[in-house]
């Protein structure tokens, strides 16, 4: 599975609170070639989706405001969860959150910590079919 973005202009949306873990993060994704954006809480990324029309997410679990799970509550109830293919990022492998996070519409679970071929193989994959957001304005 390649390593680099296939899709030019690919932008993703990084929902992280820890500093070091999103600036390795987003390191990594711009070093693939995705264009990257990022939110420290859940309420700033539902706020942050309406204006980047991300092709994926990364998201984080623990947050402040709005945890993740509370962000995937949201973008399924407007609609849009399915346009947006979101990969949970956390420390958190509990089965439950596993089940918790797929039950509400991710796509992909990953724990911290993480390899970099592995994130950025399954970030590519997350993204390969993207769906081009049409009512995110709407919702």
């Amino acid at each position: 599975m390649p390593l680099r973005c296939e899709i030019p202009g690919c932008r993703i949306l990084v929902v992280e609170d820890d500093d070091r873990v999103l600036e390795l993060v987003t390191t990594r994704l711009e070093l693939a070639g995705y264009a990257v954006s990022f939110a420290r809480n859940g309420a700033q990324a539902l706020e942050r989706i309406v204006d980047i029309l991300p092709n994926g997410m990364v998201l984080d679990l623990n947050m402040p405001q709005l945890d993740g799970f509370e962000v995937l509550r949201s973008l399924k109830g407007r609609g849009i969860l399915g346009q947006i293919p979101t990969m949970v990022l956390t420390a958190r492998n509990a089965p439950d959150d596993v089940r918790n996070a797929v039950s509400l519409g991710a796509r992909d679970f990953l724990t911290k910590p993480f390899k970099d071929e592995q994130f950025l193989s399954r970030v590519g994959r997350l993204v390969r079919r993207p769906v081009r957001p049409t009512h995110y304005l709407n919702a």
